[in-house]
């Protein structure tokens, strides 16, 4: 998968913040400190998902399902046809939370922490995106939905598009937001730039690591989230100090940073599932920022039948907390 390989020298910028942001992290377990401004002091009965879901209009409700051996964390509200949302690292339900009070006026609103993310369980095993397919699948069952729509994001579109593969008739819409199910383009990332500019994921690499990032991390995941917000967006600013700090508690733990680079370490095996997957043959829509919508356009009707795709514009990776009004529109539009 092409990801983030066509950006320019403004975005090189972002790249060497993040560098910065990484060597911080170095010095500070270097010297055996705390980092000044890091998440460990980011907490508080605001960041908990109960108050965060009563924040948001729409009586939006926390609570739990124990599914598939794992414990399900889920934010939901509105009424109507149900409409799921599966977020993308290092970020957790509250990703959306800037599109989910004007979906919910006409849906059922069920935002999904992914297994081993936010406030749901982190087993040892299960990272695979057709196990968390089958984590959501049973999670809806269980609330009673034999269809619905889905929109996913980053790791949460990977797990959208492999339960559209193995759930077909559980749905009616799907939304697949900058990123696609892994393939064997992956390998072609470049880790190295090969000449000024050129932009370098450097995380799908440092995720694969065993221990380390767990060391580096609990208790600094703020250095992180910065770090990732900052570098692919367009408007780092749209992600406000609270919200990065919502996210950089939910992975401030061992446990935490390990299960989210679960999600990565299970790639291969990802890789090798979808290489015997057809196309996605319900209404499928495409929503890319400015870094990844040429790349849409070009991979998206190779994964479906009929797909549409829409830019984003403005936005980088976080599209719905940097553009959330052309989210709802496109969102309204597709999902009716």
């Amino acid at each position: 998968m092409a990801i983030f390989l066509a950006v320019g020298e403004k975005f090189m910028r972002k790249f060497k913040r993040v560098m910065t942001a990484l060597a911080a992290v170095a010095a500070v377990v270097l010297l055996g400190g705390t980092a000044t401004g890091a998440s460990g002091a980011n907490t508080g009965w605001k960041h908990s998902d109960a108050a965060l879901a009563r924040s948001l209009p729409g009586k939006f409700e926390s609570s739990y399902a124990d599914v598939n051996g794992v414990r399900l964390h889920y934010v939901a509200g509105g009424s109507g046809s149900p409409v799921v949302l599966l977020p993308g690292w290092p970020e957790t339900w509250w990703a959306f939370h800037k599109v989910m009070p004007a979906l919910a006026a006409n849906h059922r609103v069920i935002a999904v922490d992914l297994r081993g993310m936010g406030g749901s369980s982190k087993p040892a095993a299960g990272y695979d995106k057709e196990t968390m397919a089958a984590d959501v699948h049973a999670l809806l069952a269980g609330l009673g939905y034999a269809k619905a729509d889905l929109v996913g994001h980053d790791i949460g579109a990977m797990v959208a598009h492999s339960y559209g593969i193995k759930y077909p008739q559980a749905v009616g819409k799907l939304a697949l937001m900058d990123v696609v199910a892994p393939d064997k383009s992956l390998y072609q990332l470049p880790l190295l730039p090969s000449a000024p500019g050129q932009f370098s994921p450097w995380w799908w690499a440092f995720n694969q690591l065993q221990g380390l990032p767990e060391q580096l991390i609990s208790g600094r995941s703020r250095y992180v989230v910065d770090a990732m917000i900052d570098q692919l967006s367009v408007v780092p600013a749209a992600v406000s100090d609270f919200d990065r700090s919502v996210y950089a508690r939910a992975y401030d733990t061992r446990e935490a940073v390990r299960a989210g680079n679960g999600w990565y370490r299970t790639l291969n095996q990802d890789i090798a599932a979808g290489s015997a997957y057809g196309k996605l043959t319900m209404p499928v829509l495409g929503l890319a920022g400015e870094f990844n919508h040429q790349y849409f356009v070009q991979v998206m009707p190779s994964k479906a039948v009929d797909p549409q795709v829409v830019k984003i514009a403005g936005a980088g990776h976080y599209l719905s907390e940097e553009q959330p009004a052309q989210v709802i529109d496109a969102l309204a539009k597709f999902l009716g």
